[in-house]
């Protein structure tokens, strides 16, 4: 008698994960193989030799005999301080230590935020494209993703008279991701401005996902929501993977700021499920204040001559030398998300070239309908590698579309001679 079959969550089969799916799967395959392989599919700084900087690693080791215990399920009171005072800075209104969630990585808080915030049905306003946890955790809490589009010929950013037509009875949230993954659109204020109208006027919870905030280009700015929502209910995303390199400490956190009369039953909720999993990762929290109030270390990294500088320049100047690739040049972020243009567009498929220039050339990209748009002629590139990596990556991206291009004029030949 065979063992019975264990079934799984039905929901699951609605949720997608591309940066560590399938493709990733066969890359690591290939490696078992022998060959090597260059992974440009996850924002993972340590991976390319970055590391976090030695203020923050000196305050964990100094730390680390107090780390033992399980502490308060909101985080450690010194690091909440530390948050709340940063936000205060930006103008975050009533940003105190009581209304500061730490979460092991934005990730965790996320899901926790969006299953304090859901019932069955309820809908929330995503970025299409989105990273796509945000709508795999909407799906697993019940909800329903609604996309508003921020199209490649707008520079990726949103139109706000479009987020307000998609709003429902069911319309919970809205979310914003600025600086943007996969685009590095960096949001300005008149736009943020417009959104927090909307926001407001259907009484709608704003998230930001802020994780990338300090990461820009040239002369692009941040500018944070909370201090323009003012007293609507907003939560603010940030934490330690990105900007400060520490992606495995997995420190994160949220700021709950506006009227603390309106959001109190949410701010409960988010407090209730922060108990059930105990608490954070606690050695990571003792980074924190080092973090935000210390040494800037990513500035320089993001400026003309520094790496994430140059990396970002070498996908720039790729795009522009190849015969098949537009850009809108990314402000902020880790990432650049090419368009296939052209002859190589026609019948182009993003996941069939993710897989081919996987299994001929070696490299790992993402396939942009992964991140839930509904065209599929993008992929995401990582910033992350050596400038000099990201010119052979290019090199070889522009040989699978010459493929492609030639494949798509023989077919179109053959069409013609046909009809002819």
């Amino acid at each position: 008698m065979s063992a019975p079959t264990v079934k799984t969550r039905e929901r699951l089969s609605e949720v997608r994960y591309e940066i560590r799916g399938e493709l990733a799967r066969r890359a690591r395959e290939l490696e078992a193989q022998g060959r090597k392989q260059i992974k440009l599919n996850i924002g993972n700084p340590g991976a390319f030799g970055f590391r976090a900087p030695e203020h923050l690693q000196r305050a964990i080791a100094d730390h680390i005999a107090d780390t033992d215990p399980y502490t308060h399920q909101q985080g450690l009171p010194a690091a909440r301080e530390a948050i709340a005072a940063f936000h205060r800075q930006r103008g975050t209104p009533n940003a105190s230590p009581e209304r500061v969630f730490v979460g092991n990585g934005v990730s965790e808080l996320i899901d926790l935020s969006l299953r304090a915030l859901l019932n069955p049905g309820d809908e929330v306003l995503l970025p299409s494209p989105d990273y796509p946890l945000w709508s795999a955790a909407t799906i697993l809490n019940d909800g329903r993703p609604v996309y508003y589009t921020c199209n490649p010929e707008d520079g990726f950013l949103p139109d706000p008279e479009q987020i307000e037509a998609l709003v429902s009875p069911r319309t919970r949230a809205i979310v914003l991701i600025n600086p943007n993954n996969p685009t590095g659109a960096a949001y300005p204020r008149a736009l943020l401005e417009k959104i927090v109208a909307i926001a407001a006027k259907h009484r709608l919870l704003l998230m930001a996902d802020e994780i990338y905030d300090s990461i820009l280009y040239d002369d692009a700015t941040f500018q944070p929501l909370a201090p323009l929502a003012g007293d609507l209910p907003c939560l603010s995303f940030g934490g330690l993977s990105k900007v400060h390199r520490a992606c495995g400490w997995r420190v994160g956190w949220a700021v709950l700021s506006g009227d603390p009369m309106a959001s109190g039953d949410f701010h409960h909720a988010m407090d209730l499920l922060g108990a059930l999993r105990l608490c954070a990762n606690v050695p990571g929290q003792f980074a924190i204040d080092a973090a935000l109030h210390g040494e800037d270390t990513i500035a320089a990294l993001c400026a003309p001559g520094g790496r994430l500088y140059e990396a970002r320049r070498a996908v720039v100047d790729s795009v522009a030398a190849s015969r098949h690739l537009e850009l809108v040049t990314p402000a902020g972020a880790l990432y650049a998300f090419p368009g296939v243009v052209g002859t190589a567009a026609k019948g182009f498929d993003d996941h069939a070239f993710a897989l081919e220039l996987l299994e001929t050339e070696d490299v790992l990209v993402v396939p942009g309908s992964s991140f839930n748009v509904p065209y599929r002629n993008h992929f995401r590139v990582t910033l992350l590698p050596q400038p000099a990596d990201v010119r052979e990556v290019f090199t070889r991206i522009e040989r699978v579309l010459d493929r492609h291009a030639e494949r798509a004029e023989a077919t179109g030949a053959a069409r013609r001679v046909a009809a002819a």
